[in-house]
């Protein structure tokens, strides 16, 4: 008898206008298993997790096979019937946990409400289960931990508070889309750790959805590689590994090898000094954020910034771009002193001055197509209307890899890839001098994201334009950046040329980012978490 707990058979997922996005996927799923979905951005793995739960996002449905979860085949269940199924049998951990709560509410009370709306639990119990699982899951001071609200903890503390989320009913499966994406490389090791952990010990199946191998070979049992909404080839992750057998596999796996392995530093011809940064002190409240940060950018060049989650490296960017006035000292830009505040600002600065941001899911209106949201910046800032504007961004669209249909789709019916790049159009739209650009990269599988990094050297090389690159992932540092600033709460520790700080660190905290990197064998995380 089989022990899948899913299987999915022959599933179609198409557009409202009837494009198919996925073409006949199939895949089992064992009690226990950690399944693993890995391929490029649009390749369908999001859009089958969701299909996971009889769920077609924005604008697309399921149109043919079977999802059965338990025997239960979720395609062709009613509505009541599937919202029985969803948190309580199968539950969802998203991308951005950012997006996924509420911010109104304290986390408790978003916890403990599917065991209670689907009559699990009473109260008392779920919330002696949310407290086994913030304690399983290393959160600090489990009993008082959900009386916070989302805004009042850390990037990697709400991504593990909404893993508890996830399994606050008990499911038998959990989908798991992107968690550690987010994450600065110490924090990400720590979650991996706490979800293979917790999905061990509760006897939790998963789908895991990434597009990073290095996180993947970590804890995943098996792997399934997908490409344009089709099954390219499944195997133990081992396998997959160290012996693909198509191309396309062979590919993305010598991807990820070669940015791991990428000699460090960069050569781009730098001009005047464009921006400085004196002893900058920034608050959120009365809580200090930064503390006496000096910082200079030159024209031209590439200025990456590093540090775990906290550490304020995008505070720094709020500060620069105006979004967060600094308490004290100042910011200079082409040789003169900016306001602080972006509301100050007049509009050929705002337009100099660009600001790509963390999280697509937050940064695009929902609401707006791509063409409105590139078009709007073409419209102020370039004075372009009517089929001018219209013809801009196209040519945008295709600069960034993307299709001229996408422009008119909104971004629930993008993929995660595919949202952060239309940010990064949008942003090209001012045609700036420096764009700062918040882990422009974070969200996008390594073949697009190195596109999306020659892009950015082209675009540098031919318009002069200057990057304030704050990231975690080291490895995009590594090619990219001229220089490295490595903060650590709010402080500047360490700043070098980024050849000479990846070979020979002076700070033992930056020798400790530098080892936390993923690699692509399994057993590298368990070698971690035992070195002395």
């Amino acid at each position: 008898m089989s022990d899948d707990i899913l299987r999915i058979r022959d599933l179609r997922v198409s557009t409202d206008t009837g494009v198919e996005l996925l073409h006949g996927v199939s895949l089992e799923l064992e009690r226990g298993e950690i399944l693993g979905l890995i391929g490029e951005s649009g390749a369908g793995k999001s859009t089958i997790g969701l299909a996971a739960m009889g769920y077609g996002r924005g604008g697309c449905r399921i149109t043919g096979g079977e999802v059965q979860l338990a025997g239960k085949d979720l395609a062709s269940c009613t509505r009541r019937e599937r919202e029985a199924v969803r948190g309580a049998r199968i539950a969802y951990v998203a991308q951005s946990a950012a997006a996924a709560f509420n911010p109104a509410h304290r986390l408790e009370k978003q916890i403990i409400e599917a065991p209670l709306y689907h009559g699990l639990m009473t109260e008392a119990e779920a919330r002696a289960w949310m407290v086994e699982l913030f304690t399983a899951l290393g959160l600090p001071e489990p009993e008082t931990f959900g009386r916070r609200f989302p805004h009042q903890v850390s990037g990697g503390q709400l991504q593990r508070a909404m893993v508890a989320l996830a399994m606050a009913c008990k499911p038998d499966v959990l989908v798991l889309d992107e968690p550690t994406t987010a994450l600065d490389v110490t924090t990400q090791i720590e979650v991996l750790r706490l979800l293979r952990d917790t999905i061990r010990k509760y006897e939790t199946s998963a789908l895991y959805i990434t597009h990073d191998l290095a996180v993947i070979a970590q804890v995943a049992d098996r792997l399934v590689v997908l490409r344009h909404g089709q099954e390219v080839e499944t195997g133990p992750t081992q396998q997959i590994l160290t012996a693909p057998r198509e191309d396309y596999t062979r590919r993305l796996v010598s991807e990820r090898q070669a940015s791991l392995s990428a000699p460090a530093g960069a050569a781009h011809k730098t001009g005047q000094e464009l921006l400085r940064v004196e002893e900058v002190d920034a608050t959120y409240g009365k809580a200090p954020v930064l503390s006496g940060i000096d910082l200079s950018v030159k024209q031209g060049e590439t200025v990456a910034i590093v540090g775990e989650s906290g550490s304020g490296k995008s505070t720094l960017a709020r500060v620069v771009a105006g979004l967060l006035p600094p308490s004290r000292g100042r910011v200079a830009f082409d040789g003169a002193a900016l306001p602080p505040s972006y509301r100050r600002r007049g509009k050929d600065l705002l337009r100099r001055i660009q600001l790509i941001y963390q999280l697509p899911d937050v940064a695009l209106n929902p609401r707006q197509t791509v063409a409105e949201a590139i078009g709007r910046p073409l419209s102020r800032f370039q004075g372009l209307t009517g089929g001018a504007n219209r013809a801009e961004v196209l040519r945008l669209l295709d600069q960034i890899g993307l299709p001229a249909e996408m422009a008119d789709r909104l971004p629930g019916a993008l993929s995660g890839g595919q949202k952060q790049r239309v940010c990064i159009a949008r942003a090209l739209a001012a045609k700036p001098d420096l764009i700062i650009c918040d882990e422009v990269t974070s969200a996008l599988d390594p073949l697009v994201a190195e596109d999306i990094l020659r892009l950015l050297r082209r675009l540098q090389d031919e318009l002069g334009i200057t990057y304030l690159f704050i990231t975690h992932d080291l490895s995009v540092v590594k090619r990219l950046a001229d220089r490295t600033v490595v903060m650590q709460k709010g402080r500047i520790v360490e700043e070098a040329e980024t050849d000479r700080l990846f070979a020979a660190p002076a700070q033992a905290y930056t020798r400790g980012l530098l080892a936390s990197v993923p690699q692509l064998d399994p057993g590298w995380l368990d070698s971690v978490l035992t070195a002395p």
